[in-house]
């Protein structure tokens, strides 16, 4: 057996250099991902299998190696059996490559999403892909980290359906350093706060809405409807993207769609005298729905498509009413049309039930006000508030919340809602969205599919996707 001594002098100056390297983003990683938890830092024990990997090589990693043929042998069908095996662990090791690479590069730095629905539609597309950083608000240490990469939840069929994860080993929360957190005006991708329980068959609306108008037991009963009820941890929950509206410590109202803010000057969960309500900005590309009456005139595909109607939301009422998600400028241009009589506001009742269901008389156009929690806020709770927080306390704290007592948060709270207003299943609809739950930014644009045309939207090619 060689010694270290005769194992260093045979180590190759690029082997030396790759170690480097290599030991230098070992060592950034580990201490990133012990910031603020320093015990973390005796992951700095494998430092030397990574220098050594490189260099002294007691650990023979190219073991199969030995198998690659070294030419013309006398032995004939051994080397065929030995071109089988080397070619084999070829792909075996490219293969597990790629995808540890695959994994680490999703949990901690990017991970690609797809816009699947119009809620923030003109800001986002259906059909757009995002690059979606996740070190703008800081990675989460995965919470079950036993999974298959670029899998959220559910295997592929062709792989056999069924669970993407291993419940066990379950770490608890923990985000490491990040630029800043979710502010005002942001697109943020967070996991979906109610996706903690699951009808397989029918997955919108969610559990608690399904179970809000048709009762749990009938959703229980009835599995040839709504399928099996599956519970996922908070890191294997749907992703959604939205905008955030509200962060923690703000008082949020909606008036006339209209959304109004304010800050506090104390964590009580009060509103303050001397904060006065300020009014968001409106977004360009902000939509709400309306109902244009004509006099009986149908709209033609081209007209459509010049005013940015798409055709999954050219919907015919009756021969003389047509329903449309319209920004500012398509209403105004629908209303130079000699054939349209009024452009009418959809009635804020056709929204349904609001946030905590059942548990107030607000409407999805005109909504609250109330508070997002901050992370330390200590509030009374009373038979006003209960219904507001009593999720937080349950599903994502975990500890008893009673009326009368004051309570405090353990975590910040933001509030999320969709640009396209009126098509936007959002915090007006299911609560807040806890900290833990944030997966990342949106940064840019890298694909942009068109499913009206069957092709590729070039001009969104490399746009931000901040929402800034």
């Amino acid at each position: 057996m060689k010694s270290f001594q005769d194992r260093v002098r045979e180590t190759s100056r690029g082997g030396w250099i790759r170690a480097g390297i290599w030991g230098t983003l070992y060592v950034a990683f580990v201490i990133w991902v012990a910031w603020g938890d320093w015990a973390s830092l005796g992951w700095l024990v494998l430092l030397p299998l990574v220098i050594d990997m490189f260099t002294t090589k007691y650990i023979n990693y190219g073991w199969w190696k030995k198998y690659k043929p070294k030419g013309q042998s006398d032995k004939g069908q051994s080397d065929k059996g030995n071109a089988f095996l080397y070619t084999l662990f070829s792909w075996i090791d490219a293969i597990v490559f790629a995808l540890v690479a695959v994994y680490f590069i999703n949990l901690y730095i990017f991970q690609n999403y797809q816009i699947p629905s119009s809620s923030l539609e003109k800001t986002l597309r259906v059909g757009d892909f995002l690059y979606v950083s996740k070190m703008a608000y800081g990675a989460r240490v995965p919470q079950t980290p036993l999974s298959m990469p670029l899998v959220q939840h559910t295997m592929p069929e062709w792989l056999g359906g069924g669970k993407s994860y291993l419940d066990w080993p379950h770490w608890e929360y923990k985000r490491l350093k990040g630029w800043t957190s979710p502010k005002k005006g942001d697109i943020v991708v967070f996991n979906f706060p109610t996706g903690d329980t699951v009808c397989t068959k029918m997955q919108n609306p969610d559990y608690y809405t399904l179970c809000y108008y048709y009762g749990k037991e009938r959703i229980h009963s009835r599995k040839d409807v709504f399928g099996e009820i599956v519970t996922r941890p908070v890191d294997r929950r749907e992703n959604y993207v939205k905008r955030c509206v509200g962060e923690p410590g703000d008082s949020l109202k909606i008036v006339d769609n209209t959304i109004f803010t304010k800050g506090l000057s104390a964590p009580s969960g009060q509103y303050s005298s001397t904060t006065a309500w300020q009014r968001e900005p409106e977004r360009e590309g902000l939509q709400l729905n309306y109902l244009v009456r004509t006099d009986g005139h149908v709209f033609g595909a081209k007209y459509l498509e010049k005013i940015g109607i798409s055709v999954a939301d050219r919907v015919q009422v009756d021969p003389q009413t047509w329903h449309f998600p319209l920004t500012a400028e398509m209403k105004a241009e629908l209303e130079k049309n000699p054939h349209v009589l009024a452009v009418e506001i959809e009635p804020e009742t056709q929204g349904g039930a609001v946030y905590p269901l059942g548990h107030n008389d607000w409407t999805r156009d005109n909504y609250g006000p109330i508070y997002i929690p901050r992370k330390g806020d200590k509030i009374l709770i009373t038979e006003e508030n209960y219904w507001i927080y009593k999720r937080i306390a349950e599903a994502y704290e975990f500890k008893p919340m009673k009326i009368g007592e004051e309570y405090e948060f353990e975590m910040d709270y933001y509030w999320m809602q969709g640009d396209n207003r009126h098509n936007s299943a959002d915090s007006r609809y299911w609560g807040f969205v806890p900290e833990d739950h944030i997966v990342g930014r949106p940064v840019f644009i890298w694909l942009s599919i068109d499913k009206d045309k069957h092709g590729i939207r070039w001009e969104r090619l490399g746009r931000k996707a901040t929402g800034r």
